[in-house]
């Protein structure tokens, strides 16, 4: 039953992609970006190491109990993993709203905001998850199992998050924002530990 529940959530390292924005950092031109929006790039990008290995841990710490453990033991992992899930999409939608958003870019303010309403949005729906596994009967073994389907249930719905963020993010990451952030260092690590053959679409 835990196996649906790994696999709904295996979209997130695509979602980290997206956060780094150096899925496609090519620069045909000799001109750099806008020192500026370079600044903001390195603002937006220097905590995102952290803030993706505590994704990634998550996803793994999931994936580990794939199988039928004990009941208890699946609900800790499961607790702490969403915990972590919320606490890591929260800290980025607050890392991007204290950028602000990216200078000398049109639409910027409202691509930037977009972003941060969605990664808000995901952190929320990972501290519902967080209370919905909280709340299940560990005692039962029959009611335990029919919970964790509910549970694989709701992430469908948090897969179409996934997927609205990874496109606000896309969005956000366009053009010259895209090249500024492919720059830093912060980015570019998280996206080299973050790229794995599993990293389809969510």
């Amino acid at each position: 039953m835990n196996k649906k529940l790994a696999a709904a959530l295996s979209g997130g390292a695509v979602l980290v992609v997206a956060l780094t924005g150096c899925t496609s950092s090519s620069n045909g031109g000799s001109k750099g970006p806008d020192p500026k929006l370079v600044a903001w790039a390195k603002t937006v990008c220097d905590p995102l190491p952290s803030q993706q290995a505590k994704i990634s841990g998550a996803n793994d710490a999931l994936k580990a109990v794939a199988q039928d453990g004990p009941p208890k033991d699946v609900q800790k992992t499961d607790s702490q993993a969403f915990q972590d899930l919320a606490d890591a999409f929260k800290a980025r939608a607050a890392t991007l709203s204290s950028a602000g958003a990216p200078p000398g870019v049109d639409g910027g303010v409202a691509k930037q905001q977009d972003a941060v309403k969605k990664l808000t949005a995901l952190s929320a729906a990972y501290a519902d998850l967080k209370k919905q596994v909280d709340g299940l009967d560990t005692k039962d073994q029959t009611k335990f199992a029919a919970g964790l389907g509910d549970l694989s249930q709701r992430m469908k719905a948090v897969s179409g998050q996934y997927d609205s963020a990874i496109t606000s993010l896309q969005n956000l990451e366009k053009g010259d924002v895209n090249q500024a952030v492919a720059k830093q260092a912060g980015c570019t690590k998280a996206s080299a530990s973050s790229a794995s053959p599993s990293a389809g679409k969510g």
